[in-house]
């Protein structure tokens, strides 16, 4: 697997994959103690990888492509651009103020991509970067101006079975389209429903 995420991040093998709600006011300074907890309580043990969400896991999105499964959970509260001006305030990252009349709505982009093929480890990182990409249009596409939030975290996972390891996961190879399309679909739905619980709030 390859992860950005707190726990079990970088490129290395693993078992299983945790992506876990907490409160929105969440204030805990071990979180990979944390994570490694959850894991064990769920009987995870082993290797793995463990991402934190206040966004709601009850409206985790999945969508599959050719063998492609993808699992993403879309929190919207802050929208961002990487590129922000320096010295910028940003909200993610600023002190939480509470508003009684607008009930706080967290936000986090988790996305869980599992493939069923080999791939290297330049392909892993390619596999990243396409489902970086296909985020950001789906984002875009759904009406929000913004790359993604300050928080977002991936997760790609391969199997180490079936052949040789393919050398390829950009948007326009055979894998790489697959991923694109997958994640496409699940973050547009999930913003599309993020969307509908503000509007209904």
């Amino acid at each position: 697997m390859i992860s950005s995420a707190l726990l079990g991040g970088g490129i290395g093998p693993a078992r299983w994959v945790l992506n876990a709600q907490v409160a929105g006011v969440y204030s805990r300074m071990d979180p990979a103690v944390h994570l490694t907890e959850l894991a064990a309580a769920h009987g995870l043990d082993g290797p793995g990888v463990g991402m934190l969400t206040a966004a709601s896991v009850s409206r985790t999105v999945r969508r599959d492509d050719n063998g492609v499964r993808v699992s993403a959970t879309v929190g919207l509260r802050v929208p961002t651009w990487a590129a922000a001006p320096e010295g910028a305030v940003d909200p993610e990252l600023a002190p939480i103020r509470l508003d009684e009349s607008r009930p706080w709505t967290p936000g986090t982009v988790n996305i869980v991509v599992a493939v069923p093929v080999p791939l290297s480890d330049a392909a892993l990182v390619n596999a990243v970067i396409t489902v970086t990409e296909a985020k950001t249009q789906a984002l875009l596409e759904a009406g929000y101006p913004c790359t993604g939030t300050a928080s977002d975290a991936v997760c790609v996972a391969a199997t180490t079975g079936g052949g040789a390891a393919e050398p390829f996961a950009g948007p326009r190879s055979e894998w790489g389209s697959r991923i694109a399309r997958a994640v496409h679909a699940a973050v547009h739905a999930g913003a599309l429903g993020y969307t509908n619980v503000l509007e209904g709030r």
